[in-house]
């Protein structure tokens, strides 16, 4: 496995990670995702473990919570210092007032609740789940260089933020001399293009890595869907295609035509060609892979270990493509002052 810096920072992540969104199983959409119980857990880490996959994450609305016991559990007997464990907090957990957002109280509550479900002392990567414009960013970032200080937090990072919303958190642990964020937790497929009009360049430009979470698309390129047949009855998409990014189906069945191609002509997968592509793009740090089975986790694992062709790249690339929002097409036109990032 391929071990890479996560961002700026100093510190190696591996080129995929898994990602817990199927432990636990509790809740309507959770239960659509997967229900992996501590013993089924315990296979999939030690599958991840032989294949080099050591980085595992979580947040605490995942299952309200049960994800994060679930992977504490399934680490138990050795397993927790051979792991990475990255975790999230921000959305609202329960009705309480303040248990929500990123103020200083609702952040050291989440915190010390995700230690001891993790059953852990520290959390490696610790990341904001979204934005929260009603608390001061100031007190978010000194919330978290305490947290760090006090040895519970490793790294920090932020997830669903915008640029603006990101660049203003990195000025501001600037002027403090607060941690840096190294992380950016960010949707991004061959589906989903929106990273790289903004994000990447300012991944590039700030030392921030991208932490790529649902890379087949919200369940649209994992094989399963075929141009002219109904949607199939195994797929998650049924509860949850409404709470997912919309991917208009012309040009869904366009980038699967050209995946299709690709696949046939190097013997993979289509989710193996959608990984591999990902790994290929900039300030890509890591790539969550997530699993309901062995099997799916043994695919998903086949996506590293070789290379697409820059020819193949580039027809992937362009089926792909899409007109971006203002200003960014506007900045496509002084492309000898604004080049792009990809």
């Amino acid at each position: 496995m391929e071990y890479r810096h996560l961002g700026a920072s100093g510190f190696k992540v591996p080129a995929l990670s898994f990602g817990t969104g199927t432990f636990g199983g509790k809740g309507e959409f959770f239960e659509a995702w997967g229900a992996t119980d501590v013993a089924e857990a315990r296979r999939l880490i030690d599958i991840c473990f032989d294949a080099g996959v050591t980085m595992f994450d979580s947040a605490d609305i995942y299952s309200n919570g049960a994800s994060e016991s679930v992977l504490g559990e399934a680490l138990k007997g050795g397993k927790r210092d051979k792991a990475i464990i990255s975790t999230k907090a921000t959305f609202r957990f329960d009705e309480g007032p303040n248990n929500v957002g990123s103020s200083r109280f609702h952040l050291i509550q989440a915190v010390d609740a995700a230690l001891k479900r993790l059953q852990t002392d520290y959390i490696d990567l610790f990341q904001l789940h979204g934005f929260d414009a009603k608390t001061p960013i100031a007190e978010v970032m000194s919330t978290l260089d305490d947290l760090v200080r006090a040895g519970k937090i490793r790294y920090t990072g932020v997830s669903n933020f915008s640029g603006w919303h990101l660049m203003k958190s990195q000025d501001t642990a600037d002027r403090y001399g607060y941690p840096r964020y190294v992380a950016n937790q960010t949707y991004y497929s061959l589906v989903g293009r929106d990273y790289e009009w903004e994000l990447m360049p300012l991944g590039l430009d700030q030392g921030v890595g991208a932490v790529v979470w649902s890379p087949l698309g919200w369940g649209r390129l994992t094989g399963k869907l075929k141009r002219g047949q109904p949607l199939p009855d195994t797929s998650r998409l049924h509860k949850t295609a409404d709470m997912g990014p919309p991917v208009p189906d012309e040009y869904l069945f366009r980038v699967l035509d050209a995946i299709d191609e690709v696949a046939a002509e190097t013997g993979k997968t289509v989710p193996q060609i959608a990984l591999n592509w990902l790994l290929q793009r900039p300030t890509v740090s890591t790539v969550l892979i997530g699993a309901r089975n062995e099997e799916q986790l043994r695919q998903n694992l086949g996506a590293v270990g070789w290379n697409l062709t820059s020819e193949q790249v580039a027809r992937l690339d362009a089926a792909s493509a899409v007109r971006p929002a203002y200003p960014y097409w506007h900045q496509e036109g002084f492309a000898e002052r604004n080049p792009k990032a990809v």
